[in-house]
């Protein structure tokens, strides 16, 4: 299978020759559509210079196109374009589900798809880490990959409430946990880790949240133009927003492009969705109003003590969340401590000076916000988690690497677990994958990397030197009450401990960090207390006494224990969760986007070179490439490959019975895939191109779908027999002591379409792509004069369909027969139906404006269906009457045209109709139709005809054989013992015997004269082809002309063509 890659300025080739398939991919679109400007390459495998400038360039060039990705192999690269994009609607959803990567041009539905559908066939825990700093648009990401999930998987009315769940976390985590930034107005201000969970049939009945890195401290204090979390400004409805002093701090109050009161409403909903009672929803407001009436509190220094300067803003917040004002104001302004003395502990009320105070205000309200986030949380767990978890995709969105004008704890914490993820990413794409090709010994030259271990060991590390962690730790365990100068002891110890570190150094007022995304100063002031994370038992007793159960459930600890050890500290619980995050993650199939903010002005087409060249440098996209395009873009273990795959030949389904390694070479040639686009490893192989697996996969899923649709059109006949089964119930209550019915007609099963429109495209033309053909039959329609004239009827959900042909008068075509539709009647426009009480085949078709005299052989079966879909439409039963004496309107054509015609049915003789036509009335004369056995072997056939397809499919397909199941045929063995003399068994000589039987043979008589020709009788011509589907059918084309033997009244006549005889459908030719 030779494939080169060719890259030119206007166009991609992937060129692909095997087995006749040669596939030109080109990346020109948007989304299929033509003419359209080519912008740089899709894949930056294919830069023909793989510097950072191609690399800036050609996102650049994509960028201010509006292609906003980019792959680099199976890594997508976003860009943000701070405007809504036109490409995520439902059509690019049906054109990413189930389609290669190669296929469309990058986009994010196709990695979700792809993570999907591996799930689904490999078995396999999935995940998706989306990097990048802050404003780069990760969480937007993240939403449309579960958008899409949420689309493309199946289920009932229990799966659809999980999806519902899954999508609604999202506002209303947003509402509580995002904020607006500097660099970022809608930022999220927590980590997210979100599992949903799949049955094995690839429906999502559960999921999992698990929430790190609150950024609780944003609740008292932000930056300037910065804001507070959303909710606490959707959930205010009381005063305006400068009116609090922990919304007041920033000067920004609105967000550009937020609507806050819809969005307060989307969070009530989701409350809603996600099963939060109505009293709940109630009190998450209340304490959501109660924070912003705590930050009005303000206090003021008396003699070295702290006061409430306005007792009168205690009474609003008391009253909110359930506790006393009196003693809100004793546990703000003083606090219980427990000395030993003597072996005896005694409790000593210790009054807090103004500094002291105001913390401890800061600290029950972050306390407050930080147990409501983890309820709302645990909520959303609690509605989706299932207990036994069979496969999962998991979506990590979490802060971007932040760099701002002051740097404290919170960014030292965020661009901690940057740096972690950064590692996996290095772990996995770049150091594990060298360090595969050597274990497998495959030949490969050796890519130089920045491993960022080091950095992250700088942060974590406990001992030899220890980290800045753990000094931070033991900095914070020997602390005071009060804590002052602790972070300048911390500062001296970091000197002390890693002041030698290449990525480490310090000034006077704090500390730099090299980290992978550039270097960091961070502000020591606050680290300690920060870290400490203390919330006081006077508080948690305080809350406790709220009249509120939902408040005081918020506050579950037991003050009466005595605590041992040391308490766990914020980087300590923040490096235990970034450690469980990364053993997660490797236990999944990683994927990996990697989003680039273009510009700090959040407005769409500008494009900062520098920022862009920064970030291209930092997240390793060059090394990224270089890997991609020296090494290989699939590799799998052998006998994974071959339970994929085997499905290709026979020899290897279901299963290969030999060494696996010969198996995938087995296969591999099957596909006639060129030696130097895979190499053997000792346990994998790997395969070099990505279009070598497109040619795999695409050669797998042809295989699939043909036997998918055998099993399909078995499964539908099977249905469809059930079906007509009771419409042929449902019409013999139709015409029940009504009309006269033959024999043959009450016992023959339904089949619908006798048309075969299935193959009749000419006829198709006329309904829309996916219209369901409940009947399908030719009739003969009568015209004013009574006059016959064939149409093909059709009746769908939608109405009935009159075709008939006409000869094209004009045009390329001129003096072609070609198909028109005659007439097309809508079910609100049927009145009712006329039938007469005798076994003849004619009925009336009346309608609003004219009515239509038509005869079918299966009008049972037709008038049982037109009744069913009727009564759908109209809600009511559709009338049918019976009666010899039938009349219907002709249509008005001309002056002086119009008026009514009559139909006399009488008892006659014979089985066929006759039709006596005199003036404005047609008489026919009907018999009584025997039945006989001819007749009765014709509606078996009609049973049988059209499984005809079915089978020839089943024929035709290459199935593959069981070949490792059958028995190996034993070599011929010349056993004297068993065999004996057989030589009785050979063929005797023949004597003279034979002679003379050869001699006879050799002289044979000579042939008699030729038979007088028949006698001419009826004949009959072809208007319609006809092939035909059973051994004793005959076959025709349109303008045959061939006698006709019999005519039967069950439509099934018998005719001969050729010197053969057989049966063929009458309503398929005209007597001549």
């Amino acid at each position: 299978m030779p494939i080169k890659y060719e890259y030119k300025d206007k166009k991609t080739h992937y060129n692909l020759l095997s087995s006749s398939l040669w596939c030109v991919i080109q990346a020109k679109y948007h989304w299929q559509s033509q003419n359209v400007k080519q912008s740089g390459v899709d894949d930056m495998v294919l830069l023909s210079k793989i510097t950072e400038d191609a690399i800036v360039e050609n996102l650049k060039k994509r960028y201010m196109d509006d292609y906003i990705f980019t792959y680099i192999g199976p890594v997508l690269i976003s860009v943000n374009p701070f405007k809504q994009m036109p490409y995520f609607t439902e059509r690019e959803i049906e054109l990413y589900q189930g389609a290669a990567q190669y296929e469309n041009p990058p986009h994010i539905y196709a990695l979700t798809d792809n993570m999907y559908r591996n799930m689904m066939i490999d078995g396999e825990n999935q995940c998706v880490i989306i990097s990048g700093e802050s404003g780069a648009g990760k969480t937007v990401a993240a939403k449309y990959i579960m958008g899409y999930i949420s689309k493309v998987s199946g289920g009932g009315s229990k799966v659809q409430h999980v999806k519902d769940i899954i999508l609604q976390s999202n506002p209303l985590l947003e509402a509580f946990g995002n904020a607006k930034t500097v660099r970022n107005n809608n930022s999220s201000r927590f980590g997210k880790y979100f599992e949903i969970q799949f049955s094995r049939g690839g429906e999502p009945d559960g999921g999992k949240i698990s929430n790190f890195l609150l950024e609780k401290s944003r609740v008292v204090s932000q930056n300037e133009k910065t804001s507070t979390d959303r909710q606490q400004k959707e959930g205010l409805g009381i005063m305006t927003p400068d009116y609090y002093y922990y919304l007041n701090q920033s000067g920004t109050y609105k967000v550009d492009g937020t609507n806050d009161s819809k969005d307060f409403q989307e969070t009530m909903e989701a409350m809603q969705v996600i099963g939060i009672p109505g009293d709940i929803q109630t009190q998450v407001l209340q304490i959501v109003a109660g924070i912003l009436h705590l930050g009005n509190i303000s206090f003021i220094e008396a003699g070295n003590y702290g006061q409430v300067e306005s007792t009168d803003l205690l009474a609003f917040p008391a009253y909110l969340l359930g506790i006393d004002p009196n003693r809100l104001q004793d546990k703000l302004t003083s606090r219980k401590m427990d000395s030993k003395w003597g072996g005896k502990s005694e409790s000593i009320n210790v009054t807090l000076n103004q500094e002291q105070a105001t913390y401890t205000r800061d600290a029950l309200a972050k306390a407050l916000y930080a147990r409501l986030f983890d309820y709302l949380v645990e909520s959303i767990n609690k509605a989706i988690q299932k207990p036994h978890e069979e496969f999962s995709i998991g979506v990590l969105d979490i802060y971007g690497f932040e760099i701002f004008k002051r740097n404290g704890f919170e960014q030292f914490c965020i661009n901690f677990v940057n740096e972690k993820l950064q590692q996996i990413f290095i772990e996995l794409t770049l150091k594990a994958e060298q360090e595969e090709y050597v274990q497998e010994g495959i030949k490969w030259t050796p890519i130089e990397y920045f491993n960022n271990k080091i950095v992250c060991d700088l942060i974590e590390n406990k001992l030899n030197p220890p980290g800045i962690m753990s000094v931070l730790d033991d900095v914070c365990a020997t602390m005071h009450a009060k804590g002052e100068g602790a972070d300048g002891t911390l500062l001296q110890k970091l000197q002390a401990a890693v002041g030698t570190h290449e990525h480490f150094n310090s000034w006077n007022s704090g500390f730099n960090i090299h980290h992978y995304a550039g270097k960091v100063s961070y502000d020591i002031n606050g680290f300690c207390e920060r870290n400490r994370d203390v919330l006081f038992p006077d508080l948690i007793e305080l809350m406790q006494s709220s009249e509120y159960d939902f408040i005081r459930s918020l506050f579950p600890e037991n003050l009466n224990t005595d605590k041992k050890g040391r308490p766990t500290t914020a980087s300590s619980k923040i490096k235990r969760q970034a450690n469980e995050l990364v053993n997660t993650l490797m236990k999944c199939t990683p994927h990996y986007i990697r989003c680039i903010k273009p510009n700090e002005t959040k407005r769409p087409k500008d494009w900062e070179e520098s920022r862009a060249r920064h970030q291209v440098e930092y997240l390793g996209l060059r090394e990224n490439i270089r890997v991609r395009r020296a090494g290989f873009a699939y590799r799998r273990a052998f006998n994974k490959f071959l339970m994929r795959y085997a499905i290709l030949t026979a020899e290897t389904w279901p299963c290969w019975r030999g060494p696996e390694q010969q198996g995938v070479l087995h296969l591999l040639r099957s596909v006639n895939m060129d030696n130097d686009q895979y190499q053997m490893g000792r346990t994998k192989v790997f395969v070099k191109n990505p279009e070598s697996l497109f040619l795999l996969e695409e050669m797998r899923e042809r295989k699939f779908d043909t036997f998918a649709r055998i099993i399909q059109k078995s499964w539908r006949r099977f249905i469809a027999r059930k079906k007509y089964e009771q419409m042929r119930e449902e019409a013999s209550d139709i015409l029940y002591n009504s009309k006269e019915r033959r024999k043959n007609s009450i016992n023959r099963n339904f089949v619908g379409d006798y048309l075969g429109l299935e193959q009749r495209p000419e006829l198709r033309q006329f309904l829309s792509k996916r219209e369901r053909i409940d009947f399908a039959d030719s009739v003969n329609k009568f015209d004013r004069r009574f006059k016959s004239i064939k149409r093909d009827m059709i009746l769908t959900p939608k109405g009935i369909y009159l075709i008939g042909r006409e000869k094209v008068k004009k045009g390329p075509e001129k003096g072609q027969i070609k198909e028109v539709l005659k007439r097309k009647l809508e079910f609100g426009s049927i009145s009712s139906v006329s039938l007469s009480t005798r076994q003849d085949d004619f009925f009336i078709l009346h309608e609003t404006q004219y009515d239509s005299l038509l005869e079918s052989n299966f009008k049972t079966e037709f008038l049982s269906l037109l009744s069913k879909r009727y009564e759908e439409v109209n809600k009511r039963k559709l009338t049918i009457s019976f009666t010899d004496r039938l009349e219907f309107r002709v249509k008005k054509e001309g002056w002086g045209g119009g008026g009514s015609r009559v139909v006399m049915v009488q008892r006659g003789q014979g089985d066929l109709a006759q039709l006596k036509p005199a003036g404005k009335t047609l008489t026919i004369t009907q018999g009584k139709t025997s039945h006989t056995y001819t007749q009765k072997r014709v509606l078996e056939k009609l049973q049988r005809w059209r499984m005809f397809e079915l089978y020839e499919l089943y024929i035709d397909s290459s199935l593959p054989k069981l070949g490792s199941q059958r028995a190996p045929r034993a070599p011929a063995q010349n056993n004297q013992y068993n065999q004996g003399n057989l030589d009785f068994l050979n063929v005797p000589d023949q004597g003279m015997s034979g002679k003379q039987r050869k001699r006879s043979i050799s002289h044979r008589p000579p042939p008699a004269p030729k038979p007088q020709p028949r006698p001419q009788g009826p004949r009959c011509r072809a208007i319609y082809q006809y092939i035909g589907q059973d051994t004793d059918e005959i076959s025709f084309e349109v303008n045959d002309v061939f006698d006709l033997v019999k005519e039967d009244p069950s439509g099934w006549w018998t005719g001969r063509i050729r010197g053969r005889e057989g049966l063929f459908p009458g309503n398929y030719v005209e007597k001549i």
